[in-house]
C-alpha cells in the first residue's frame, strides 16, 4: 500500500490530524491496534478543551456531533493556595462564552474515529500493530505483524508518551516521573456548580472540580502515589466524603457516580519532533503536569499546526522533507516549552511546604487577582489563548 501521510496512533492528536487533512489531495493512513471505546454512563477521564481547539474540532468536522447534553461549558474558575491565597477569573474577563468546554474522552475519540472512517482520503488501519519501520531519503516503509507493508512519504507518530515510532527512529527523549498518579472520577452534587471550575493547591497535591452536565462534577487530584493508593482503595461512601472534604464542601455532599481510577503523572522533554521522514505530534512528543488542564490542547495544536503547513505545501512539494518538518517543528517549539515551563513551575512552587516560602506564594496569588490586568491574562491563559 502506498500513501503520503501515514499516522501511527489513532487517540486524540492522531485522529483530529487525519480529520483535518479530510478531502485534501493527500492519502492518509491511520494505524491503531484497537478502536476507541465509549464508556457505558459518564466517562471518567474527560477534557477541558480551549476555545481555540473547538475551532480546531469544527474544522475536523467532530463537534458538531457531539451530543450537546454531554459537553459542559466552563465559565468561570476559581483558585485556592495552600495557605490562604485565592484567585477568581471568568470567560467574560476575556470576551468569551466561556473559558473551555468539557467532554468525556471516549465520546470525542469515537466522533473524531467514525470523522476519519468515513473519509475517502483516509484509509484506516485497524487492529493493526506495527512491527518493523524503516527510513530512507525517499520514503518510509512501515511492517505490520500480519505482514502488511505500507510506504509513505511521511510518518507521523501519534502513539503517546512511550512512542513506539519515536524509539525506532532514535529521537531521544527524557521521562521525569513526578512521583505522583491523577486521580480522576466523576460526582453528583449537592449545590449546583454553577459552570465554575475549583481548583486548590493542598499540602497533598492539587485537586480540581470540573463541572459536568446535570449537575454533576469531574475530579483530578494529582497527588503523590502513596497517597493516591489510599484513595483508591477507599470505599465509594468514605471516597466521596475525603473529595468532599478536601473541596471545603464548596459543593456540598458528593455521590459517586464512576469508580476511581489514576494514572501516573511524568513530564516528557524529546530533543527534536522531527527527524528524517518522521515527526512527533501529541504525547510522543511532549507530556506535562495536568495542573494546568492544557496537555490534550497542546495535541490538538500540535496536529493543528501540521495540517496547516502541510495543507500549505504546493502540490509539487514532498511532505516528508526535512524543511517541512524543522519548520513545523519551529513554529510548535514556543507554545510547548511556555506551557510546559508554567505548568512544571507552578507545580514545583508549590511542592515545599515552608513557612515563609507558602505565604509568599499565596500573597502573590491573592495580589494577582487584585490586578485585573493580570488577572485577565491568566484567564486567557486558562483558556488557552496565550
Amino acid at each position: 500500500m502506498k500513501l503520503d501521510i501515514l499516522i501511527v496512533g489513532g487517540g486524540l492528536s492522531g485522529a483530529s490530524l487525519a480529520c483535518a487533512l479530510r478531502g485534501s489531495r493527500y492519502r492518509v493512513g491511520l494505524v491503531e491496534r484497537t478502536p476507541p471505546v465509549r464508556a457505558e454512563g459518564w466517562d471518567a477521564r474527560i477534557y477541558a478543551i480551549s476555545p481555540a481547539n473547538v475551532r480546531f474540532l469544527e474544522r475536523c468536522g467532530a463537534w458538531s456531533l457531539l451530543p450537546h447534553e454531554r459537553v459542559q461549558a466552563v465559565e468561570r474558575m476559581h483558585v485556592w493556595g495552600d495557605a490562604g491565597g485565592e484567585l477568581s477569573f471568568s470567560a467574560y474577563e476575556c470576551g468569551l462564552d466561556a473559558l473551555a468546554w468539557i467532554v468525556e474522552s471516549g465520546r470525542l475519540s469515537s466522533e473524531l474515529w467514525e470523522t476519519a472512517r468515513r473519509q475517502t482520503n483516509i484509509e484506516v488501519l485497524c487492529p493493526a500493530l506495527p512491527e518493523g519501520l524503516e527510513v530512507n531519503s525517499d520514503g518510509a516503509t512501515l511492517t505490520l505483524a500480519d505482514g502488511r507493508r505500507i510506504e509513505a512519504r511521511l510518518v507521523v507518530a501519534a502513539d503517546g508518551v512511550q512512542s513506539w515510532v519515536r524509539q525506532q527512529v532514535g529521537l531521544q527523549a527524557n521521562i521525569e516521573p513526578y512521583g505522583e498518579l491523577g486521580v480522576v472520577a466523576n460526582f453528583k452534587c449537592e449545590l449546583p456548580h454553577e459552570r465554575t471550575a475549583y481548583q486548590w493547591f493542598r499540602a497533598d497535591g492539587v485537586l480540581a472540580y470540573l463541572p459536568l452536565p446535570g449537575n454533576q462534577l469531574s475530579i483530578v487530584w494529582s497527588t503523590p502515589e502513596s497517597h493516591a493508593r489510599e484513595l483508591l482503595a477507599m470505599a465509594p461512601e468514605t471516597f466521596a466524603a475525603r473529595v468532599a472534604e478536601a473541596g471545603a464542601h464548596r459543593l456540598g455532599r458528593l455521590e459517586q457516580v464512576t469508580a476511581p481510577a489514576g494514572f501516573p503523572l511524568r513530564l516528557m522533554k524529546v530533543d527534536a519532533v522531527a527527524g528524517r521522514r518522521v515527526v512527533l505530534i501529541g504525547d510522543a512528543a511532549h507530556a506535562i503536569h495536568p495542573l494546568s488542564g492544557h496537555g490534550i490542547n497542546l495535541g490538538f495544536q500540535d496536529a493543528a499546526s501540521l495540517a496547516d503547513t502541510l495543507l500549505a505545501l504546493p502540490s509539487f512539494r514532498d511532505c516528508g522533507e526535512d524543511d517541512v518538518l524543522r519548520a513545523h517543528g519551529r513554529k510548535r517549539a514556543e507554545e510547548v516549552a511556555l506551557v510546559r515551563g508554567m505548568t512544571h513551575g507552578l507545580n514545583r512552587l508549590f511542592k515545599p511546604q515552608n513557612g515563609p516560602l507558602a505565604t509568599l506564594r499565596n500573597l502573590g496569588m491573592s495580589a494577582t487577582g487584585k490586578l485585573p490586568l493580570l488577572r485577565s491574562a491568566l484567564a486567557r491563559y486558562a483558556a488557552g489563548l496565550l
